[in-house]
């Protein structure tokens, strides 16, 4: 089971991937170059080719990043978050259509939920500790850095909540600091669920 849950998975998050981009190409209002740059600027399409690379990982047997202890919890925790901004913030600014809509729902619901699933279904008791978790935060620290100084230099933001050019950089921080917090949240969440669903395992064999 848990093998054909990795196949499904790494075939979802592919598709779903490689498809956006499909899309985003022919969709473009800019150069290729610089479309290119911004696909990979969103912090979706990052966070699902991180869950793409994991189940990857799983059905080949390398890439031992993934491997590690606590990177299915952390990377559990960044596509759920991906979700619930999405959820929240986001479905309401556009209202996608045909294949696109497909896709949206692939990359900001099916997934994370999928993933979430898999989560409680397979990780194992090293992925539970915050001292193994912990290091993975430089991850979404990285991606904020990266953006907002290319969203200087550029012009370009991928998400109206990061936006400095129109809510301002007190606002943006404001919003970068929410989302940091409930990731913080987020994942200690995670890992108490993962010590219960351990304890209950144990009691039950």
């Amino acid at each position: 089971m848990k093998k054909k849950a990795e196949i499904i998975g790494f075939c979802i998050t592919w598709f779903a991937i490689i498809t956006q981009f499909v899309l985003m190409i022919i969709n473009r209002q800019t150069d290729v170059q610089e479309a290119i740059v911004r696909f990979f600027s969103f912090f979706t399409i990052l966070t699902n080719t991180l869950v793409a690379l994991f189940f990857t990982s799983k059905i080949t047997r390398k890439m031992n990043i993934f491997n590690k202890h606590g990177a299915l919890t952390s990377i559990t925790t960044f596509i759920l978050i991906v979700g619930l901004v999405y959820q929240l913030v986001l479905r309401a600014t556009w209202n996608p259509t045909g294949l696109q809509l497909i896709i949206d729902e692939l990359l900001h619901t099916i997934i994370p939920i999928y993933v979430f699933m898999y989560w409680l279904r397979y990780a194992k008791s090293n992925n539970f500790k915050i001292k193994y978790i912990l290091p993975w935060l430089a991850y979404p620290i990285l991606y904020i850095v990266y953006i907002m100084i290319r969203g200087n230099l550029s012009g370009f933001y991928p998400y109206p909540f990061l936006n400095v050019s129109k809510i301002g950089l007190q606002q943006s921080i404001i919003n970068i600091s929410v989302i940091l917090i409930v990731s913080l949240i987020l994942m200690s969440f995670l890992i108490l669920i993962g010590k219960k669903l351990k304890i209950n395992k144990k009691i039950n064999h």
